[in-house]
């Protein structure tokens, strides 16, 4: 019984071992690339709720019609939306402190 048990725990390290180091190693890689891509793709969806939706806010781009024929998909994120679009921002907010460009 002591010997399956050494092996468990060996296993359990063992894989405790290799997520540590799989995680390193997308930390090192692919988090910075990820986080870029989320960030972008949050203004890309903010800049077509703008030309969509703009008139809630006051900029008028579309016509009403195809605006409210959008509403129903829209609503849901709307407040969250608004108050991204209008809050205040820092000067360097979307500058980017990369170590690479130092």
């Amino acid at each position: 019984m002591t010997g399956q048990s050494n092996e468990v725990v060996e296993q359990g390290r063992l894989r405790g071992l290799l997520q540590s180091l799989r995680r390193f190693l997308y930390g090192m890689t692919a988090y910075e690339f990820e986080r870029h891509a989320l960030e972008e793709r949050a203004r890309l969806e903010d800049l077509f709720v703008l030309i969509t939706l703009g008139d809630i806010i006051g900029v008028p781009i579309l016509p009403p019609h195809y605006s409210l024929r959008l509403l129903p998909y829209a609503v849901p994120r709307l407040e969250a939306w608004k108050r991204r679009l209008l809050r205040e921002r820092h000067v360097l907010e979307n500058e980017e402190y990369d170590l690479i460009e130092l």
